[in-house]
């Protein structure tokens, strides 16, 4: 779903929280309730591991971040065809941690709080004519507005501008990066193809370019906000409160998110409604055709966290208790039958062809598109029976 879908959730997820809370601590003494302590114990350990997992995941995305944000900086001060091109690597490369950091939505962290910054980094679909030109409007959005409040193009003015008269009029984050490096994607068969000389010769090339380095600044910014808030020891950031409250709040939040991203979100919103409307404009990264990694990254990231181990950019890897072990005590079939539909569904979700436009126009309603669509939903479903097992309640439908 679009990043609203936060908002949509919050109230179910505090209720989620405080009715599994309940139930674990008071009414359900099978699953712990303070009488188990090697079960209190474990659960303990699978929130700070997690908290660790969140912490570095964040670290990489900002850090790819940052190596985006200084191929941008290049590439403007000297356009040319190869800057281009070393920009869109750069973008390609940023989406592989962030994409994993979308198993952190839904359950009221940082990231998607009320005063979250997921609708200034990832939010979709986008109207591209609300940026820049587009295809018949050549003087089309921002860049080429002639009203003198938009004269200076500066990060406070794009983060004000953002959503303003509608949720698709997006002008931060990487789909406003991604398409002012691709362009609109015109191709049947390929990406965007957006000139070089849009940054030299071209109509406002200037105020392109200014926008452009203001977005990358921008999510940097964000992201390093999402790492200090899951940094150890920082007195009064989330990771203080998640990692020294109630575990079972904490439990909630965590099979919240990738319950819902499983089914709600990634299953329902983002490949679903595509593979319905077969319409490219519903599909995640439609301006560079990445939306095929923007889905095995989601799935990577749900697998992430039942198992409680990450893989960051440097090949090092965090792990420790996982959400499973916790669940395996309780258990053991149940814990099972998660990981084998999560890590199932991942495989399926790898098994997407590229580019994910042609497989949602193809109409075939036994294609892979569908067969992980049908999987990423038992995910969710299996992920809700872990929560009851540990007397919990969550949702993973989006509304």
């Amino acid at each position: 779903m679009k990043h609203t879908s936060a908002f949509l959730l919050f109230g179910l997820a505090l209720t989620a929280i405080a009715c599994g809370c309940r139930k674990d601590d008071d009414d359900n003494p099978s699953t712990g309730g303070g009488g188990n302590p090697a079960l209190e114990a474990a659960k303990h350990a699978a929130v700070v591991n997690y908290a660790n997992i969140v912490h570095a995941n964040y670290a990489d995305a900002e850090a790819k971040a940052e190596e985006l944000k200084a191929a941008i900086d290049a590439f403007v001060a000297a356009p040319s065809e190869p800057g281009l091109q070393a920009c869109r690597a750069a973008w390609l490369e940023a989406r592989v941690p962030y994409g994993q950091t979308e198993a952190f939505r839904f359950g009221n962290g940082p990231i998607d709080d009320e005063d979250g910054p997921e609708g200034l980094l990832n939010a979709w679909p986008m109207d591209e004519a609300y940026v820049d030109y587009v295809e018949g409007n050549a003087t089309a959005g921002l860049i080429n507005s002639t009203d003198p409040a938009y004269a200076d193009i500066t990060g406070g003015l794009l983060e004000s501008l953002n959503e303003a008269g509608g949720e698709t009029n997006i002008s931060t984050g990487y789909h406003a990066i991604e398409f002012l490096l691709w362009g609109q994607d015109l191709s049947t068969s390929g990406p965007g193809a957006r000139e070089w000389t849009d940054y030299t010769t071209a109509a406002n090339a200037g105020r392109r370019g200014a926008f452009l380095k203001a977005c990358a600044a921008l999510l940097v910014q964000h992201l390093g906000e999402l790492e200090h808030e899951w940094a150890e020891g920082v007195a009064g950031n989330h990771r203080s409160s998640f990692t020294g409250g109630s575990a079972n709040s904490a439990l909630s939040a965590i099979l919240q998110g990738i319950g819902t991203l499983s089914k709600g979100e990634l299953a329902g919103e983002r490949m679903e409604v595509a593979m319905l409307t077969q319409d490219q404009e519903d599909e995640h990264s439609c301006f560079s055709d990445n939306t095929h990694l923007d889905i095995r990254m989601n799935a990577l990231g749900i697998e992430n966290v039942y198992l409680g181990r990450y893989v960051r950019t440097d090949g090092s890897t965090i792990s420790g208790t996982s959400i499973k072990e916790v669940v395996t005590m309780v258990n053991g079939t149940t814990a099972t039958e998660a990981e084998t539909a999560i890590t199932g569904a991942k495989v399926l979700a790898y098994a997407i062809p590229n580019p994910f436009d042609q497989q949602i126009q193809s109409g075939d309603p036994g294609g892979a598109v569908n067969d992980a669509v049908v999987a990423l939903k038992a995910a969710g479903d299996r992920i809700s029976a872990a929560a009851s097992a540990l007397g919990l309640t969550i949702t993973t439908d989006v509304d």
